[in-house]
């Protein structure tokens, strides 16, 4: 009789322990565990290279948010940020949101500088002032190979057919 009872209150330890494993990993895979209520807000980028729903949003390196979402905007072809920042956090108007690298090839995280202004963002408003995310593929090529023929001028800026060069030195009428 003490042998079952003891299996039995073994394998009830077991069981609930497996529900709080469960109950936890549903609660930090949906974002929850920042607690309390939350709002949204956006923030635009030329590129989110790396950004996805599930990453933090840190202000001096404690994370106060998620990014809820990534989108495409054809309107202007950037990508919108949908970041769910706790309540608790009044942000200024003129805040500053940048897509960061955890270490040298760690995951990626908005980071946020809060700017000076009395007003605070309401939900649903967008953050203005962004830093997109860096190219380290870009940046280690234009290290490793620099320029490969100095006599030639530089390339065209992209979506324009006169090259940088002249750009920068042709008169407005």
């Amino acid at each position: 009789m003490k042998q079952s009872r003891l299996e039995l209150s073994v394998g009830l330890f077991v069981v609930l322990g497996l529900a709080a494993v469960a109950y936890l990993a549903l609660k930090l895979g949906a974002g929850s565990m920042l607690g309390g209520d939350t709002y949204l807000i956006e923030a635009r980028f030329d590129n989110a290279g790396g950004l996805h729903s599930g990453c933090n949003v840190q202000l001096a390196g404690v994370t106060v948010g998620r990014v809820e979402a990534v989108r495409f905007d054809p309107t202007d072809f950037s990508a919108i940020a949908t970041l769910r920042i706790v309540s608790a956090l009044k942000l200024p108007t003129d805040t500053m949101a940048s897509v960061k690298t955890s270490g040298l090839i760690g995951d990626k995280f908005i980071a946020l500088a809060p700017g000076a202004d009395t007003e605070n963002l309401k939900s649903g408003a967008r953050i203005t002032m962004t830093e997109s995310a860096v190219d380290l593929e870009s940046l280690i090529s234009k290290m490793a190979f620099g320029s490969v023929n100095k006599d030639q001028p530089p390339a065209s800026t992209p979506g324009s057919s006169v090259p940088a060069a002249t750009a920068a030195v042709t008169p407005m009428p």
